[in-house]
């Protein structure tokens, strides 16, 4: 009897939970649709409570470099308490809302280099080890986000890998404590101005906050330095312009501020 408790406190024999997705593909603002299964083990338990977790993987800045880290950023109760006896089974509907500033995973049907995100369900057994199980989860972009995204691939820049930072950017209106970087290699017409562009999506429920940056290179006699643009887009006026146009203009028009022509 005293090894059968010692063996339930470890989390032998207990409940097993598993989630299943209606569809692991969403964008931004969106959400995603479920059931959770949750299956009894050989002993009676009580459930604490059953939450869900958006995570991704997040880069962090220290003071003795960098390193990597599983962030939850957004974060839904599906069940509270409940006593879950002996092979007993439940099956919980839910509908999880993706927040608007959620870095994108695919671009065009192909998943982009260096980017993760699951919804993770977390199962609270009270005196017994956690459970858990993770999805993995696919975010497209906007209709807006795609219409920057198809401009700057006219224009010639291609896709080199994307990340997620902690942070924030100065002047952005901003709720998550990380935003994501997608890089480019730069446009033949120019690659002799700057070695690559950085690319920020920052959405809300009214608009798009665009976040350019742009790495110099370096002559002989001057430094390479980060040049920065902003701009907003309407999600219901973002097919009425020519963002090739927008964006070349912006470009140029930056290179030339900082002594730079091509």
């Amino acid at each position: 009897m005293v090894f059968k408790r010692l063996m339930q406190a470890m989390g032998v024999g207990g409940p097993s939970v598993e989630t299943v997705l209606d569809n692991p593909n969403c964008r931004p603002g969106g959400q995603l649709e479920g059931r959770i299964q949750v299956a009894g083990g050989d002993h009676p338990v009580d459930i604490e409570y059953i939450a869900l977790g958006l995570v991704t993987r997040v880069e962090v800045e220290s003071g003795d470099g960098e390193y990597d880290t599983t962030q939850e950023f957004q974060r839904q109760r599906a069940t509270g308490a409940f006593r879950l006896e002996s092979g007993q089974r439940h099956e919980i509907p839910f509908r999880f809302e993706v927040p608007w500033e959620t870095p994108i995973t695919e671009v065009y049907g192909q998943h982009l280099h260096g980017m993760t995100m699951g919804l993770r369900t977390e199962l609270e057994v009270a005196r017994a080890v956690d459970k858990g199980d993770l999805d993995a989860v696919a975010v497209h972009p906007l209709p807006a986000q795609e219409r920057i995204l198809d401009a700057l691939l006219r224009l010639g820049f291609r896709f080199t890998r994307a990340d997620v930072e902690r942070g924030r950017i100065y002047g952005v209106q901003q709720t998550l404590p990380f935003y994501q970087e997608i890089e480019f290699y730069p446009a033949p017409q120019y690659a002799r101005a700057i070695n690559q562009l950085e690319l920020t999506f920052v959405g809300t429920a009214q608009h798009l906050q665009v976040v350019l940056e742009v790495d110099k290179r370096g002559g002989v006699f001057t430094e390479g330095r980060d040049a920065f643009g902003r701009f907003t887009v309407d999600y219901a006026t973002a097919d009425q312009t020519d963002w090739g146009a927008q964006l070349d203009g912006w470009l140029r028009q930056s290179m030339r501020q900082r002594g730079l022509f091509f």
